[in-house]
């Protein structure tokens, strides 16, 4: 594709981005960066969280997975519908009766400073990382087909990136990212939709046909019962999906925080709803275009890249004409920066109220210290990709971005424990218990396969550390 018109559209794409952030940031204080006065519609709110709840991993990735195990992600996908629910139902009643602007004040209330600072510490670290990672694709992407061709770095393709984003972000906060995210999912969702539209029509189908030639290469085999020991096992999808969202959604500041923002827990409740089925609908697509990709090559000859990521971005340029290219280019950039726009203003909010006691101090100083915290992560972003960029290889980004795996693991045994249990629980063993539980989840998946008779442990080392934290936590508590 013509790097003139990759940034071509980047560049109106981001001014956009800024002309909706100049209108939703005016007048804007602390209170409309952290809360949005609590006056969001719920459903801006429930559009907009599908493009901050995927990223440029999920649009490369789910597509190209589907080569390999079909549409067994959707085991996953329906175990998410469940983890809903049990957000609406007893996670939101908790936030909205407390009148939380950080989720991870709960602790407090319920345990101690040291399981306040504990959870927010751990979100802190886990979504740095997670969200630079996916910010560090959508870099990737811009350098492969735009910047590499003028010569420009990648260390200052990634500082222009980070610099769009904190731009539109930095004034009003969670108010702009609810009409950003909005705007942002409407391309992500427009792209999915008009790619497998574009393929249909390039291989000649009907909505029928498409659906039966799905059918007929086996690619829409949904739930796998084969074998408990094998990482696609139904139940082992299914809870892992449940639980994945429970914690990365339920127990998230950045997912939260948006959620919060709804006038009314009844509000909110809806917003959750819509959200699930409109994001289970999504992830269909998203498998249907990777079915879609993978008869294409069948049809036309065209070889299967070794690393299956590289398939939509090799097919949209280089195959499926200028259109696609143009969608796909649309909507890496929307699925990732919808990421991280959301996680710049959670990460902010959760350090401003969680550890720098934000409800103690004067607006004018509430100001000055978010403006330093907005872009001090700003900078952590930047230097996180760029050592990244250094060690980088395939196998330590799918290590990296597993890592919520293992720091969602404790704040899902600290949240569990507050609500389930009565016991009492405070001093410096937590921080050490939800270090603990982490590395003790990592050793059993390791190992797993020779320690258990060739049980392999897959997504389900969430629910295992969850269950160790809570275990550990129990054996310091009192009642």
């Amino acid at each position: 594709m013509n790097p003139l018109i990759v940034c071509s559209i980047i560049v109106i794409y981001f001014l956009a981005l800024i002309t909706i952030s100049f209108f939703t940031s005016r007048k804007a204080d602390s209170n409309t960066f952290f809360t949005a006065h609590r006056q969001s519609p719920w459903y801006l709110v429930a559009f907009g969280m599908i493009g901050s709840s995927l990223s440029g991993v999920t649009f490369i990735s789910v597509p190209g997975s589907v080569g390999k195990v079909g549409f067994a992600y959707f085991q996953v996908v329906l175990g998410y519908l469940v983890g809903y629910w049990v957000i609406i139902l007893i996670l939101m009643p908790l936030y909205y009766r407390l009148k939380v602007i950080s989720i991870y004040t709960y602790l407090e209330h319920r345990f101690d400073g040291w399981a306040h600072k504990t959870g927010a510490f751990i979100f802190l670290v886990s979504r740095s990382v997670g969200s630079s990672l996916r910010l560090f694709l959508a870099a990737t992407v811009l350098q492969l087909f735009l910047f590499d061709s003028w010569g420009i770095p990648f260390y200052a393709t990634v500082a222009i990136t980070i610099a769009l984003i904190w731009i539109y972000t930095f004034k009003g906060g969670v108010k702009t990212i609810i009409w950003t995210d909005t705007f942002q999912t409407f391309f992500l969702v427009g792209a999915v939709i008009i790619t497998v539209w574009q393929i249909s029509v390039a291989l000649g189908f009907s909505f029928s046909e498409m659906v039966n030639a799905i059918k007929n290469t086996g690619y829409a085999r949904v739930y796998v019962f084969d074998s408990v020991d094998s990482p696609l096992f139904f139940p082992k999808q299914f809870f892992g999906g449940m639980f994945i969202t429970i914690a990365m959604t339920g127990l998230d500041q950045e997912i939260m925080q948006k959620n919060l923002t709804c006038k009314t827990l009844g509000d909110a409740q809806k917003n959750m709803f819509w959200f699930s089925i409109i994001l289970v609908a999504v992830n269909l697509l998203f498998l249907t275009l990777g079915a879609l990709l993978f008869i294409y090559c069948g049809k036309k000859g065209i070889a299967i890249p070794t690393l299956t990521d590289e398939l939509f971005p090799q097919l949209a340029f280089n195959e499926l004409g200028p259109m696609v290219g143009i969608l796909f280019l649309l909507g890496i950039t929307a699925s990732s920066y919808a990421s991280a726009d959301s996680a710049l203003a959670g990460l902010t909010t959760s350090f401003c109220i969680d550890f720098l006691d934000f409800k103690n101090k004067e607006e004018k100083l509430k100001l000055r210290q978010k403006f330093i915290v907005h872009l001090a992560f700003s900078a952590l972003f930047l230097l996180i990709i760029l050592i990244f960029k250094e060690v980088n290889g395939e196998t330590v980004i799918d290590a990296v971005l597993n890592v919520a795996s293992y720091t969602y693991g404790p704040l899902l045994g600290l949240f569990s424990f507050g609500i389930l249990t009565k016991r009492n629980l405070t001093g410096k063993w937590i921080p050490v218990i939800c270090l603990l539980s982490p590395a003790l989840s990592y050793a059993l998946s390791r190992n797993s396969a020779d320690w258990f008779s060739g049980y392999q442990i897959g997504i389900e080392i969430l629910i295992i550390n969850g269950l160790l934290t809570f275990a550990g936590l129990w054996l310091i508590s009192k009642k």
